[in-house]
């Protein structure tokens, strides 16, 4: 049985034989990062990864995972808004493994501008660069790649934030998540005469150092309204139809998922993945 609080072990075989391009593959403090837990998954699953992350440390701390546990990895910095740092991970990625075969874009956050009045031009460029741009260079850069090899798969992270109002004005992040969206289905399109596919996953409530990160110099539950990490915790649970937040399990096995083979005829969509979030509405 598979515990996904730690991501259980996997069988190794659904992914196997595979190179995956992870970006987003650290966690910038201790626990599960949606990232870090499919990187790790993606070589309990048989994969060798390349991870990335703007943090050599974080990067090198999920490739020494999957290597303690006897895999393959090699961990990389970059910052995947710039395209001359995305064009040398992907060839660093193909000098050490030879392929990509799976692009999964995790790099994403919100910044400081979330209702109009609070929105600045810096950080709306940068929350876009962060969420849109990254994705877009990545997959143009890459594209190619799995052309040649005669297909692949690309996983894009999005949000929920990106089809519905989560009660908190969220105005630049979800305007970039949604475009994030909309970008892979014209990838999916455009690719799928090449075996390409690509696909969103979009996670609801999860619980991972990133909810518990600054922003700003805040924390970021008091730029939410409360008063502590933990009361942020239990209005995030009474939120989700589900009673609980999700673990970076969770939606690393949807990655892993859209990923595999398993999902060969599975391409232009998005994945919910949020505990029934989206499938309620505001009522008395």
């Amino acid at each position: 049985m598979v515990h996904l609080k730690d991501g259980g072990r996997g069988e190794g075989r659904r992914v196997a034989g595979k190179v995956a391009l992870v970006l987003g593959a650290g966690a910038i403090g201790e626990g599960w990062g949606n990232g870090k837990a499919a990187a790790v998954l993606y070589a309990r699953e048989g994969a060798k990864v390349f991870c990335v992350d703007r943090r050599l440390e974080a990067a090198e701390e999920t490739a020494a995972i999957i290597r303690a546990e006897g895999g393959e990895a090699l961990a990389h910095a970059a910052d995947v808004t710039q395209e001359a740092a995305v064009a040398a991970l992907v060839e660093a990625c193909l000098a050490r493994f030879g392929r990509i075969d799976i692009l999964h874009n995790n790099v994403g956050g919100q910044g400081t501008g979330r209702a109009l009045s609070t929105i600045t031009l810096d950080d709306w460029n940068e929350t876009l660069a962060r969420n849109l741009t990254s994705v877009m260079l990545s997959c143009r850069a890459v594209a190619p790649v799995m052309q040649q090899q005669g297909g692949g798969a690309i996983v894009n992270i999005s949000s929920i934030s990106s089809i519905r109002h989560l009660g908190i004005p969220t105005a630049v992040y979800s305007a970039a998540k949604a475009a994030v969206n909309e970008f892979t289905k014209n990838v999916a399109v455009a690719y799928a005469r090449h075996n390409i596919r690509a696909n969103c996953v979009l996670p609801g409530y999860i619980d991972t150092p990133f909810v518990r990160r600054n922003v700003g110099g805040k924390k970021s539950y008091e730029r939410k309204g409360f008063t502590s990490a933990e009361d942020y915790a239990a209005a995030r649970d009474a939120t989700v139809p589900l009673g609980r937040t999700g673990t970076a399990w969770e939606v690393a096995y949807a990655a892993l998922f859209l990923a595999s083979d398993e999902a060969s005829y599975i391409t232009g969509q998005a994945l919910v993945v949020d505990g029934g979030v989206t499938a309620t509405c505001p009522g008395v």
